[in-house]
């Protein structure tokens, strides 16, 4: 049992997989649901800080070197835009727009790109982790129910009563 928590683990914390990956992949293990959502949780958030501090240095250090660029100018380009885009939208209720791209399940979406967006957008670091946190545990309640069959069980009640 300790081994699948590890793996949740460590999936939760992938880019582009993250707990949106890990909650499903716990169910199919069969594992309880609490306890594997706050790891989960864990392993999503505990990048936040180190990506907040470091992706955005390393992006643009690595931007023109030879073997690293292309990707380190894919980010740099994605993360800017996505940072456009949200502030774009949101003006000033920035935080409430991060922690609603963070929080909704999306591909493309969440705390790796979300906390990249924020970091190339100047945002307060602790504005940044309280909206990604936030974030993160919406997307865990939306994947948890999903994994759950609530929104099977939903949609079948409605197509019933259609």
């Amino acid at each position: 049992m300790f081994k699948n928590y590890l793996w949740i683990f460590f999936i939760s914390m992938v880019p582009l997989i993250e707990l949106r990956g890990a909650i499903p992949v716990s169910q199919a293990l069969q594992m309880p649901i609490v306890p594997s959502y706050i790891v989960c949780i864990i392993g999503n958030m505990l990048p936040v800080p180190i990506i907040y501090l470091f992706a955005r240095k390393f992006l643009e250090w690595g931007q023109d070197k030879k073997v690293i660029g292309g990707i380190c100018r894919f980010f740099l380009t994605k993360g800017t835009a996505a940072g456009e885009k949200m502030q774009a939208k949101a003006g000033r209720g920035i935080f409430i727009a991060l922690l609603l791209f963070v929080g909704i399940p999306l591909p493309g979406t969440g705390a790796w790109t979300g906390t990249l967006a924020a970091s190339l957008l100047d945002m307060r670091f602790i504005d940044t982790v309280i909206a990604v946190m936030l974030g993160v545990l919406l997307a865990g309640l939306i994947m948890m129910a999903a994994s759950l069959g609530l929104f099977s069980a939903l949609f079948a009640l409605f197509q019933q009563g259609a």
